[in-house]
């Protein structure tokens, strides 16, 4: 089938660790630039707040580490691995300022949503730039500034230039009509398709997508419905998928001078009211929310200071805006008078446009939870509201944590205590055998009957740093049910770890 629409594919390997990167930093990048490695070489990774692996450099892929992993997996492979914290905020700036960049060689460019560092480029009607091969070559030198490898491939079809971009080559032309023969030999993985569509064409033995794109429509629609024909399609190089006109994003920013220097912060917050007025009206106009929120304040002495707040979700409201800006101006400690003042929304994202019935009393404003967990923060410090995670440990007390909690919605979820209450650290007690079950403890100075004793279960681990090795019995009183072991690693001594109620 041929098209006289022609598209590019920009991958970037590994771009949201670049993007973390260039945004962390690291001590030897100001202190060894004489020996500064490319980030992809370094041993790094980023993890979400699962402890799990979302992707790791090309030198930490080397040494075997892999995404999906756990954290713990990752540095038995790799003890020198540098795991960081997957930042969404800090990869979508990255993603806009790159689409800012390559709009200087086409002025279609549509970032890939899901796959970071890809991006889809129009390269129709550049003939008199040079055509595709000048548009590969500003491609090539645009991206290059983060990654030397960067991969770029010309097509009929997105899906069949984004599978070109797996392949060795650098760079890829694959002539007008061409797409139906180039990804005869593509495995489908390549391909976009229903997960369950591609377990089921896996297990009839299709692993090409020329196989799929051999079978009749007819068939494929019988057995995998409206997915499946979608598959065959996007197999045959038929994608109706097109990169848009970009639009980067002008900077939204208000700068308001002060009539006279002042020692206080009441009159800015009057100002910043008013900026958040007006920088609002124009973000609901475009349909866009504040991911970001900025204050810059110009001081007598020439200086600025400069503090930004990263909200939990977009929003679009200027009470909540302003107490997160309250809370960022009552950590400001002056070291001048203030002159000026300029509230900047560097990231945005679209407006949810959440709506609730007021004639609902169930019906609570979300953004106002927001508003009093950030006057929390600012008067309590940080790690004030906290929430529950999982680790993938063993050991009771190492199968959670407790880490800084930046999404109201999910405190409201998790406000209801679990039945289970365990010791913040567990303590020592004497126990009382009949055969080799206990039968009574004692306890804070109090002796506890057992009306029935549940084990032994053996929990042994963590041998590479603080390596335990238990025998757990749940034993249940007239009152609750404890959770007791005896620790072999020291000594065979006895505790207590928690109790249901």
């Amino acid at each position: 089938m041929r098209s006289e629409w022609r598209v590019a594919c920009v991958r970037i390997p590994r771009f949201p660790i670049g993007a973390v990167w260039r945004t962390q930093g690291g001590e030897d990048d100001r202190h060894d630039l004489a020996n500064r490695l490319h980030w992809d070489d370094r041993l790094i990774a980023l993890a979400d707040l699962a402890a799990r692996l979302k992707t790791a450099s090309r030198a930490a892929g080397r040494r075997r580490v892999r995404a999906g992993m756990t954290v713990t997996e990752a540095t038995a492979h790799c003890a020198e691995l540098d795991v960081r914290a997957w930042d969404d905020l800090v990869i979508t700036q990255a993603v806009i300022d790159v689409t800012g960049a390559l709009v200087a060689a086409s002025p279609q460019v549509t970032p890939v949503i899901g796959a970071p560092g890809v991006w889809w480029v129009g390269a129709s009607g550049l003939e008199r730039q040079g055509g595709e091969r000048a548009l590969v070559r500003s491609l090539a030198r645009i991206a290059g500034q983060w990654h030397p490898n960067v991969r770029i491939a010309v097509a009929d079809s997105c899906v069949a230039a984004r599978a070109a971009t797996w392949g060795d080559t650098p760079c890829v032309l694959i002539p007008p009509g061409g797409d139906a023969a180039y990804l005869a030999t593509a495995p489908l993985t390549l391909i976009p398709i229903d997960e369950d569509v591609r377990e089921s064409l896996m297990a009839l033995g299709l692993r090409t997508a020329g196989a799929l794109a051999a079978l009749s429509a007819t068939d494929v629609e019988r057995r995998w419905g409206e997915a499946g024909l979608i598959a065959w399609r996007l197999a045959r190089g038929d994608d109706r998928r097109r990169p848009t006109l970009a639009r980067v994003e002008s900077r939204r920013a208000v700068t308001t001078e002060l009539p006279a220097s002042v020692t206080t912060l009441e009159p800015v917050l009057f100002l910043v009211r008013a900026s958040l007025d007006r920088l609002l009206t124009q973000l609901v106009a475009d349909g866009r929310a504040a991911a970001i929120v900025a204050i810059t304040l110009h001081l007598d002495d020439t200086r600025t200071v400069t503090r930004e707040a990263r909200l939990a979700r977009p929003l679009a409201r200027v009470v909540p805006l302003l107490e997160r800006c309250r809370g960022l101006l009552e950590r400001f400690t002056l070291s001048a008078p203030v002159t000026g003042v300029t509230v900047a929304i560097p990231a945005t994202a679209p407006a949810t446009g959440e709506q609730g019935n007021l004639f609902d009393t169930a019906w609570r404003d979300p953004s106002g939870l927001d508003a009093a967990i950030d006057r929390l923060r600012t008067e309590l410090g940080p790690n004030t509201v906290v929430r529950p995670i999982a680790r993938d440990r063993h050991a009771p007390e190492r199968s959670g944590a407790w880490v800084e909690d930046m999404d109201a919605a999910v405190s409201r979820a998790t406000v209801l205590a679990p039945p289970r209450r365990f010791l913040e650290a567990s303590e020592t007690i004497e126990v009382e055998y009949t055969g080799d079950r206990p039968v009574a403890f004692h306890w804070r100075a109090r002796r506890i009957p057992i009306t029935q004793a549940i084990g032994p279960e053996r929990l042994a681990g963590d041998w590479w740093e603080d390596a335990y090795c238990r025998d757990y019995w749940r034993c249940s009183s007239a009152s609750a049910s404890f959770v007791l072991y005896v620790d072999y690693t020291r000594g065979a001594q006895w505790y207590v770890q928690g109790w249901e109620d």
